[in-house]
Order: structure tokens, then C-alpha cells, then sequence
């Protein structure tokens, strides 16, 4: 039974949240004082001072309202069917992140580093404690559609040398992360980006993280629309509406316009693809984007064709019901199946569209057979090189950046190259480079040489051109292996004993969650802990896959072999390699065409088959 000090603390708890209007403080006042004084009468039956002080603790415990009331709601009705939270969920439910900037200020002016709660919370700032591995924060930016100023730029680079590691690595959302931050340089970090018209809000945690896009909007002369301001309009969204941070998980959107330089766009939870919408099938003619949803490489995933239409001017409200109904349907409880994915393979994607209409309140506009015309084919190397804008006498030039790690120097050189030789714009791509646009053709070579002046280049060989690498554990506490400096040997070792003349990918992840996009890649590494006997340490290693794809190519690639050890995975990628190009039909068919046609078994018999230097 409920005490009388109970009922009390209930009440002025009530009281003190201000969730109830004045008349109906006093009627509770009124009540409760009542109530403590019958209880005291003779007469006053068990049952009924029962029934009124479980009134008294019902009236104390209103519906959540405000911005954070659909999570709380969510949360609710795993509590009440007897469900368990998830810890980052509890951290979430007794303080929200952003009500908690005070305490992250009064850590850094103590140069102290969070417990488990706060790394959690921070990480709604953009901040990641990211010990064991480096005894540190590492802070990620967001930009919409992977697009800053060449000021921002070089701003960035002075905050890597102020309070950074002196150095910076471009991410696969087309994105910018500066590691080695000291606890009392953890908010004048967050509060630099700012001032520089950047922000980090959101790029971690259970948020929707870095809105990507195509990397050449506006320039591209096949593409069939302008991501930009789509991207800009979803970013902008997310920042200015708080009940968008109540997601169980983190949520990832791309939006492809067509371009000649893939945006991997079905990997993210939401993709928009832009299609050419035919006349006479019922549809406004013109440019439209498919709703795609779902992706999770990480997870055997891609965002699947829901058959949904979106015109582009309504792709943020389309973009907030999908977010709204995950924030009320995904998992609380279990991390590994809070993902959108796995709402719809809950839900399924009907009722999931149904849901999404009762949120926009209107029915959503469906493809029919023959609605859509053939998208153009991307090209496999357009992030590289020099490129003719669809601006006359303009290019963009594809920056080589081996493994996404770029100095204070090489950034700084390259804001000025993009703003005396450019338009001023660097353009960042999920293929870990960036891409200086509107350079004219005049100055193409003075770029050229000052790039290449800074250490860096615009062209490269097949292996460098599609090697994409994760952090890995010089910085992530989640990775098995040093992925970074094992993607850079096995490109030195293949690049002089492999005649390679066609672009073949390679990509390192350290650990499950795949942020490398191991899976979709030709030749895959995953990163694990390899066995060598009874009395010694497991060493770096990797899982070897083959044949991914994505775009029209998805699928996902199958692994040809467990626990190659870090020392002989070169060697193994250098048989790969050579298998490919002893036994092709000819030069024409690429590697996912020929892994994809072989099993397995016979795969792995022609390249142990394979001699290597």
C-alpha cells in the first residue's frame, strides 16, 4: 500500500514539473490534504484510502509531453509490457544529452573525461571518448551533402592543430572527423566548429547522421537533379526539431541525383534515388526520387524499392513520417535489432507505408510498370582526376587522399587552391577523397601542381583508386586491426606485382558495424582476431570477401576465407588478384562479374593455385 509520505512526494513531484495548469494544482493540493486528514477517521475503510492514494500516484504521472514525447511514450510501452530498456536508452530517459552541456563544460574545465553515461550522451555533440585506444575525443562534423567552404575548410584544419592531433580523416559519409582532443579542449572543439558556420550536433549516438549526396550537385552534366538543396532542407530539418533525437538507433539518409560519382545511397536507411518520371502513366512528368529504405549493409542489408514516389519538394516531409514511425516502432531493448531494417522486417514494408500515410495524412504516389526511365550508369572512377563541368570551360578535380588522412598542411593548401584556382567549394565524397570544383580550364594545371605540391595527387593506380579503410584500432575501441596501415601494404605490395588495368575495390572495416561498407565492396576485409596457438596472443587478421556490388550491381560479397593473418593478407589480396586476371573471358568483364561467376569452392582452388612474388 502507498503511505501517506508517499502519496506526499508523489504529489509535490507532480506539482514541482509544472506539468499541470494552477487550477489543477490546487484541486490536487486540496485533494491530497483531504484525503491525509479522512485517512485518520475511524470510519475510513482500507479499500477506499487504497483507491485514493492510487488516484493520487495516477494524477502524478501524466503522459509525457513536449518535443520528447513520442520516445518517452516508446520507452513507456516496453516498461509496461515488462520489458528492459537498453542502457543508452535508460541514459537518454534520466537526462536528455542536450540538457547536459553544463555538466560536459564543467569536465572540460577539469580536464576530466565521461563515464559510460556521458560518453553516451556527449556523443550528441559530436564528441566520442574513444579510450582505450586513444585516451581522447574524437569530434565528427556534419555537412549537408558533404559540402563546406574552402574558409571552412582551413578553419577546420586550425581546429586540428589547436586542439586536435594535428591532422584529419574524411569519412565514407563524406564527412570530416578530427581525433586526439583533450577533455579541457572538448567544448572550445564544439563550439570552434560553430564559429565556423559548421556544426557536430547529432553525428553520433542514436541520431540521423550526415545527410550525403551526390558529390558533383549542380556540375554534373548527367546528373538529373541538384541534391544540394534537398540536403541542405533534410539537414537544417533534423537541427531545428528535437523530437527527431528520440530514435532507438542511428539513422543515416542519401540522397543520389543521378550522377556520375556513386553515393552508395542503398546502404543508408533512407535512400532517394532520382528518377525520370515518363508522361502518360498517371504521374506528373519530370523528376522524381524512389523511396528506398532499409539499407544495413552491416546486417546482410540494402534499402529495398518501396515503390514510392517522392516529388523532391515533398522529400523532407516523407523523409520525418519515416523517422516518426521508427522513433515509435524500433526496438528499445535489443541494440542489434534497433536499426530500421528490422522494423520492417517486423512490420513489414506495407504496413510501414501504412503508417508513413498516417502520418503525412494522404496516401504516398506509387510507381507503375514502364512509369520510370533507365537512370544513367555511374563510372567507377569520376572522384578521381580532372572532369569537365557542365559549365563551359569549368572542372572539378577528384583529389586523391590515401585512406581518408589529410594534415593541417595538405587542408590548408587545398582551401587555398580551392578558393585563388576554384569556386571555393571542397566537395567531400563517401569515397574517402574530395573533389575541388569550378576550376577553369586555364588553371587546371597550376591546381594540378600545387596538389601534387602538398604531397598529394590526382591520379592514381586501380588498387589506390578504390581503397577505402575504416579508422580502425589506433582509434576505435570496436576494431580488431589497424586497418588503415594494413590497407596502405597490401596497396604498396599489389601495386608493383599486379598489372591491374580495370578499377577493382578494396575495403577495410575493423570491426561488425561496417562502416567501411565491407560487404558491398569487390574485395572485402573484415577485421578479426586471429589464433596462432595455445600460448601466444591472437593476432590482427581478417575475414576475405568477394564480389560485392552496389547500385544496380547489389550484392552483398561472399567470404572466401576466415583468419588471414594482418602479415599475409597482401600476399593473399596479390593471388586474388592475379586469379582475376589469368582467368577473366576477356578484358571487358570486370571482377564482380567474374567472382560472381564461380562458387566458392572453385574460386578458392584457382587462387591457392596462384603464385605470388
Amino acid at each position: 500500500m502507498t503511505t501517506e509520505a508517499g502519496s506526499d512526494l508523489k504529489l509535490a513531484a507532480a506539482t514541482a514539473t509544472g506539468d499541470f495548469e494552477p487550477e489543477q494544482k490546487r484541486y490536487l493540493e486540496g485533494f491530497a490534504a483531504g484525503l491525509q486528514i479522512a485517512k485518520t477517521a475511524k470510519g475510513l475503510s482500507g479499500s477506499l484510502a487504497g483507491s485514493a492514494a492510487g488516484l493520487t500516484g495516477a494524477l502524478a504521472a501524466p503522459a509525457p509531453v513536449g518535443p520528447d514525447a513520442a520516445a518517452f511514450k516508446a520507452q513507456d510501452r516496453v516498461l509496461k509490457a515488462g520489458g528492459k530498456l537498453s542502457d543508452p536508452e535508460k541514459f537518454k530517459r534520466e537526462q536528455h544529452p542536450f540538457d547536459s552541456y553544463e555538466r560536459l563544460k564543467d569536465l572540460a574545465a577539469k580536464n576530466e573525461y565521461p563515464k559510460p553515461p556521458d560518453n553516451f550522451r556527449w556523443r550528441f555533440f559530436g564528441l566520442f571518448y574513444v579510450a582505450p585506444n586513444q585516451n581522447s575525443y574524437m569530434c565528427r562534423l556534419r555537412m549537408p551533402n558533404g559540402i563546406l567552404k574552402a574558409a571552412q575548410f582551413a578553419g577546420v584544419a586550425d581546429l586540428a592543430e589547436r586542439y586536435g592531433g594535428g591532422y584529419a580523416h574524411v569519412t565514407t559519409r563524406a564527412n570530416l572527423q578530427i581525433r586526439e582532443i583533450e577533455a579541457k579542449n572538448a567544448v572550445n572543439m564544439i563550439e570552434g566548429v560553430q564559429d565556423l558556420g559548421l556544426c557536430s550536433r547529432g553525428s553520433g549516438a542514436d541520431n540521423i547522421r550526415n545527410v550525403t549526396g551526390t558529390p558533383t550537385a549542380g556540375i554534373d552534366r548527367q546528373e538529373l537533379i541538384d541534391t544540394r538543396p534537398y540536403a541542405r532542407e533534410w539537414h537544417f530539418h533534423i537541427l531545428n526539431d528535437r523530437s527527431l533525437y528520440g530514435l532507438p538507433r542511428k539513422f543515416n539518409v542519401g540522397f543520389d541525383g543521378a550522377g556520375i560519382i556513386p553515393v552508395l545511397e542503398d546502404t543508408n536507411d533512407i535512400g532517394f534515388q532520382a528518377v525520370q518520371v515518363n508522361d502518360g502513366f498517371g504521374l506528373e512528368p519530370g523528376v522524381w526520387f524512389r523511396l528506398c529504405l532499409g539499407g544495413l549493409t552491416g546486417h546482410h542489408s540494402f534499402a529495398g524499392d518501396t515503390g514510392v514516389l517522392v516529388k523532391p519538394a515533398d522529400a523532407t516531409k516523407v523523409a520525418d513520417a519515416v523517422v516518426r514511425v521508427f522513433i515509435d516502432t524500433g526496438d528499445r531493448t535489443d541494440r542489434t535489432k534497433a536499426r530500421l531494417k528490422y522494423v520492417l522486417d517486423k512490420l513489414g514494408v506495407e504496413k510501414f507505408l501504412g503508417l508513413m500515410e498516417e502520418k503525412l495524412g494522404r496516401r504516398l504516389d506509387r510507381a507503375v510498370p514502364g512509369a520510370l526511365a533507365p537512370r544513367p550508369a555511374f563510372s567507377r572512377t569520376a572522384h578521381l582526376g580532372i572532369r569537365a563541368q557542365k559549365q563551359d570551360g569549368l572542372h572539378w578535380i577528384g583529389v586523391v587522399v590515401p585512406v581518408g588522412r589529410l594534415t593541417v598542411a595538405q587542408m590548408k593548401g587545398l582551401a587555398d587552391i580551392a578558393r585563388d584556382l576554384g569556386d571555393g567549394d571542397i566537395r567531400l565524397t563517401v569515397w574517402q577523397n574530395l573533389l575541388i570544383s569550378g576550376v577553369p580550364t586555364a588553371k587546371l594545371d597550376e591546381a594540378q601542381a600545387k596538389i601534387e605540391g602538398l604531397g598529394l595527387a590526382i591520379e592514381t593506380n586501380a588498387i589506390r583508386a578504390g581503397l577505402v579503410a575504416c579508422t580502425g584500432n589506433t582509434g576505435c575501441k570496436f576494431a580488431a586491426s589497424d586497418t588503415k596501415r594494413h590497407a596502405e601494404e597490401i596497396a604498396r605490395w599489389c601495386e608493383t606485382r599486379v598489372p591491374l588495368d580495370t578499377p577493382v575495390n578494396i575495403h577495410l572495416t575493423g570491426c561488425h558495424h561496417s562502416c567501411a561498407q565491407h560487404f558491398v565492396s569487390e574485395i572485402g576485409l573484415l577485421a578479426c582476431k586471429v589464433e596462432v596457438g595455445e600460448d601466444a596472443d591472437p593476432v590482427e587478421g581478417y575475414h576475405l570477401l568477394i564480389g560485392g556490388g552496389f547500385g544496380p550491381y547489389a550484392v552483398l560479397g561472399r567470404e572466401l576465407y576466415r583468419d588471414v593473418k594482418a602479415a599475409d593478407t597482401p600476399k593473399t589480396v596479390e593471388r586474388v588478384l592475379k586469379t582475376y586476371l589469368a582467368h577473366r573471358q576477356s578484358r571487358q568483364e570486370t571482377f564482380i562479374a567474374f567472382a560472381r561467376r564461380h562458387e566458392i569452392d572453385a574460386l578458392k582452388s584457382m587462387v591457392e593455385l596462384e603464385a605470388v612474388e
